[in-house]
């Protein structure tokens, strides 16, 4: 059975319900395992972006103590500051994880 945010936030007052942050981190986690069981060879975008960034920490809290089962892509347009390629760089080495560069 799948709990939505939205029964989340009705509430039981139950001390064990998920509060509105942790209901969907919760449910994040959960997509992250299915399409991990569900296709041959799923990648993460990731430009080094804030928004890329949460998407691999949610990665790395769904598969630990394991490492990612997918691939890091990053579309390189060529405007990148070098401080975000360095910082993609080492995130990579830190958690090793695959990366593929596109161009």
């Amino acid at each position: 059975m799948t709990t939505t945010v939205a029964e989340v936030e009705e509430g039981t007052g139950s001390p064990y319900a998920l509060s509105h942050l942790d209901a969907l981190e919760s449910e994040a986690v959960h997509i992250f395992r299915e399409v991990a069981g569900e296709f041959e060879n799923p990648v993460i975008l990731f430009s080094g972006g804030k928004d890329s960034i949460l998407m691999l920490h949610l990665a790395l809290k769904a598969f630990a103590p394991a490492s990612v089962p997918f691939a890091l892509l990053h579309v390189d347009t060529g405007h990148n500051f070098p401080e975000v390629l360095e910082y993609r760089d080492r995130t990579v080495d830190k958690h090793g994880l695959r990366l593929h560069v596109a161009s």
